[in-house]
């Protein structure tokens, strides 16, 4: 499980102090319209929250950020700084993930060898505000078997909508409303995480 911390009903804090308790492997920091400064305060918070655990952090979109704060890695888009360049001007950074929103996007990204990639959106999700084409479960299934990299499956994912996402091949999922919208993400978490390994035994 990946967890996207958006405007979250809680706080960013709590959201990732739920994440660090639950063992979730991601927790992506994702803040589109705040100033830099307070991206930078939220980031070296949620680093200190995460340091020394198993729990790896992302920023999104901002390398310069995820540097700054000490992030394990930065997620970039398809218009955002490439994967290729982030390594050369960022080398501390450890992991790149990269988002694709289609079957050509996700075989061109293997160019840049990102840590992972994004596949979706999987279904209609209100987090973006130029959308991007929803895939559907099938064809997002057979991007995630085409790869040779982790890929994760993200949008419109919660407790309904992921039985059939695991079902139609992915292993790894993204939630952004699903823990952020609830007043107790680490409940939402567990219960996310509940289907998830029902699913995988």
């Amino acid at each position: 499980m990946y967890l996207v911390i958006t405007n979250p009903r809680t706080s960013y804090e709590a959201c990732a102090e739920a994440a660090v308790k639950a063992g979730i492997r991601y927790v992506q920091l994702r803040m589109k319209h705040a100033s830099r400064d307070e991206i930078l305060l939220r980031a070296r918070n949620i680093k200190s929250i995460t340091a020394g655990t198993q729990t790896v952090f992302i920023v999104n979109d901002d390398p310069s950020i995820a540097n700054e704060a000490q992030a394990d890695g930065v997620h970039v888009g398809q218009s955002d700084m490439n994967p290729n360049e982030v390594r050369r001007l960022y080398p501390g950074l450890k992991f790149i993930g990269l988002s694709t929103h289609s079957f050509a996007q996700a075989q061109a990204a293997m160019h840049y060898a990102p840590d992972y990639i994004g596949v979706g959106p999987v279904y209609a999700t209100p987090t973006k505000e130029i959308p991007d084409n929803v895939l559907g479960c099938a064809e997002a299934g057979r991007i995630i078997q085409s790869v040779a990299v982790p890929a994760v499956a993200i949008g419109g994912i919660d407790g309904v909508t992921l039985p059939d996402v695991l079902q139609a091949g992915a292993v790894n999922f993204a939630v952004v409303r699903a823990v952020c919208a609830s007043p107790t993400p680490y409940d939402a978490i567990r219960h996310l995480m509940d289907i998830w390994k029902a699913r995988s035994n």
